[in-house]
């Protein structure tokens, strides 16, 4: 426990000593630097040091006693709530400077990006760019993703249709379900398609082992040829609706049962329009 709360305040900018000097103290405190010396494994020659850093960033307070200075640790909750608002901070900084260096280009080159989490901010991104159009083909864990910036693009009027995968569904846009046993049969779980604009798409994969892979790209033929990939589902699982029984009796027994596993079709096989 202690080694790896060790590591994740390094990931936060500490020090190993000032990590071993932080922990110590919220265990043993008020403690003199000989004391949190012997208690956090840290050389008396470099405890002062870390103790000053640490005071110098707000995560340790000091008091003279009449032999030795003390140390006391910040609450954790106040070390947080400032580390936090200083990241948000400079976050927020970054970004409109770095926006100001930044010059979107439409390129016919195609990129791969790795990395869920990564994929994911990128098609954040994507979908508060959009201005007229946004088409979608999303599995679950993506719509969970993904819902907050879907719903914010209709509500400023950008017309939405989204093709679902699993069993989520929207508040907003036109919005069809895939027949699961297709999904399953053309491997569409986890896929993620954002055509926006008619100038960008990003089409992406998830993997067994929670891995994701996308390919972003502006080229006019890939984006028509996204797009209208997901054009045709809408407008195919639109007219799958409006099939009765004596139409499907006419297809072919595997074309059937793909339509047939559609849940807003499943009571045609009970003879129900």
């Amino acid at each position: 426990m202690t080694d790896d709360l060790r590591a994740k305040l390094t990931e936060l900018g500490f020090t190993e000593y000032e990590a071993r000097v932080y922990l110590a103290l919220l265990d043993q405190y008020p403690a003199t630097g000989y004391q949190i010396s012997k208690e956090a494994g840290v050389p008396r020659s470099m405890v002062y040091e870390a103790l000053g850093r640490l005071r110098s960033r707000g995560a340790v307070l000091e008091t003279p006693d009449d032999r030795a200075t003390l140390y006391r640790p910040v609450p954790p909750d106040v070390l947080l709530d400032n580390h936090q608002r200083a990241q948000q901070a400079l976050v927020a900084e970054l970004r409109s400077r770095l926006a100001a260096l930044y010059a979107q280009r439409d390129e016919d080159r195609i990129w791969t990006i790795a990395g869920r989490e990564m994929v994911l901010s990128y098609a954040r991104a994507m979908i508060r760019e959009a201005q007229e159009e946004l088409f979608l083909a999303l599995d679950d864990p993506e719509v969970a993703a993904l819902r907050e910036e879907i719903v914010a693009a209709c509500r400023r009027g950008v017309t939405v249709g989204a093709v679902m995968i699993g069993g989520e569904t929207l508040s907003c846009g036109q919005i069809v379900h895939h027949p699961p046993l297709e999904s399953e049969l053309h491997e569409l779980s986890d896929m993620l398609v954002v055509a926006v604009d008619r100038r960008q798409v990003l089409v992406a994969a998830g993997s067994r082992h929670g891995d994701m892979t996308a390919t972003v790209t502006h080229n006019r033929n890939l984006v028509l040829i996204v797009r209208q990939f997901v054009w045709m589902e809408l407008f195919a699982q639109r007219i799958f609706t409006r099939l009765g029984q004596d139409l499907l009796s006419r297809l072919e027994p595997d074309d059937r049962r793909v339509f047939e596993a559609a849940p807003m079709l499943a009571g045609l096989r009970d003879g129900r329009e």
